[in-house]
């Protein structure tokens, strides 16, 4: 009765992955750069910062060769003790664009990247605000081709999923096995299917939006408790009847998000499990599903391969060496098509199938927990009543 059960849940997740997945086959290409300067509206990039010296460089760089619209660079400092502050001010001396701002004291409720978010919006002018991240790199074409995109797909939001950069082994193997984690729960970046409110994705690491949109609906205030602000920023959007794009920009954005297996198990494990942006009922499924559609088919393969199945004499294992046969073929499929997606590859990422059930157990133990620490700032158990500055 046991593995009947086991084949039935499988069963039913592979269905489910497979109707996820289809959208994929008509999937819009990555995003092209851009170098016609468009004249016809204005942007500006908002980089929420605290103690970024170490990364904050190359970010700066993309962005000083962005072309018209971009017109305004504001960078938001909530009080770094580094050299952060410096590296901008000495950006600013040969580009105008570039101003540095000190947000206000973190109020109660608030995560502290959303409020620099909220902050910066404040103090922009254009009708776009680009939010962009510290550990990215924008490559030249980037914001010209962003609004292109957002203009001619009637986006009032749009963000993109960038070029991972990845260096060390720990990396090549634990990074793919997470980023499959956010496919199989929600399929393709660029799928022209549009998904349901409640399963929208985005990616704060590059997230354009309306002015007018943000005015009317209060700024980022809809995430301003969140751990995984964009996603939880662009459902309450979606839902609000905004029209929202989820695009791949491996061509025109990079970013390296950590430097190791214990930083990128530790940072993104902590909030890639979208529990702030999910009801309970689907956050649990959504484990549920990792666990039988990622964490157990390879080791499940691997052993009923090792098995004699004539001698048990029960069909049911036969079903499920076939379907675990199934979904380990999918997820080395997978593996394949998000490989441009990463630069520095190595062997390891090709060994990255290996860390399925721990990318899973990951989801698991996120979900079980709310995190209490996040770039440089302590919060309570709720971050709606407990924020410290």
């Amino acid at each position: 009765m046991g593995w009947w059960l086991v084949a039935l849940l499988q069963g039913v997740a592979l269905l489910v992955l497979m109707a996820r997945l289809a959208g994929g086959r008509t999937r819009r290409p990555p995003l092209a750069p851009v170098f016609l300067p468009d004249e016809s509206t204005t942007v500006c990039v908002v980089v929420p910062t605290l103690n970024e010296e170490k990364r904050l460089r190359p970010c700066l760089e993309g962005l000083a060769r962005q072309t018209l619209p971009l017109q305004e660079i504001i960078v938001v400092d909530s009080r770094s003790t580094d050299g952060t502050v410096a590296l901008v001010k000495e950006q600013a001396t040969s580009d105008p664009r570039f101003r540095v701002v000190t947000d206000d004291p973190l109020p109660a409720g608030w995560v502290g990247r959303p409020w620099a978010l909220q902050y910066g919006f404040t103090q922009a002018r254009s009708e776009w605000i680009l939010g962009i991240d510290a550990d990215t790199v924008p490559q030249p074409g980037l914001v010209p081709a962003l609004v292109q995109a957002a203009i001619a797909g009637g986006y009032d939001a749009l963000s993109l999923a960038p070029r991972f950069i990845v260096k060390t082994p720990g990396e090549n193997w634990l990074h793919p096995a997470l980023l499959m984690t956010l496919i199989l729960r929600f399929g393709a970046t660029g799928a022209t299917q549009e998904p349901k409110p409640e399963r929208v994705m985005a990616n704060g690491q590059c997230f354009l939006v309306r002015r007018a949109v943000l005015e009317r609906w209060g700024g980022y205030s809809s995430a301003k408790s969140s751990f995984c602000d964009d996603v939880t920023l662009v459902r309450h959007l979606a839902r609000s009847g905004v029209k929202v794009g989820f695009l791949d920009g491996s061509r025109v954005i990079k970013v390296r998000m950590y430097t190791s297996f214990i930083e990128t198990w530790r940072e993104w494990g902590r909030s890639i499990d979208l529990k702030d942006a999910s009801n309970p009922s689907q956050q649990w499924l959504d484990v549920v599903f990792l666990l039988l559609a990622q964490g157990l088919p390879l080791p499940l393969f691997v052993f009923l391969l090792s098995t004699d199945l004539t001698a048990t004499g029960s069909p049911v294992l036969s079903v499920l060496l076939w379907l675990n046969g199934i979904l380990v073929v999918l997820r080395l499929l997978l593996l394949l098509a998000v490989a441009p997606s990463f630069e520095g590859i190595s062997l390891f990422f090709w060994l990255s199938p290996l860390a399925d059930p721990l990318a899973a157990l990951r989801i698991l133990l996120s979900t079980l927990r709310r995190p209490r620490a996040w770039r440089g700032r302590t919060y309570g158990e709720d971050p709606a009543t407990s924020a410290v500055p």
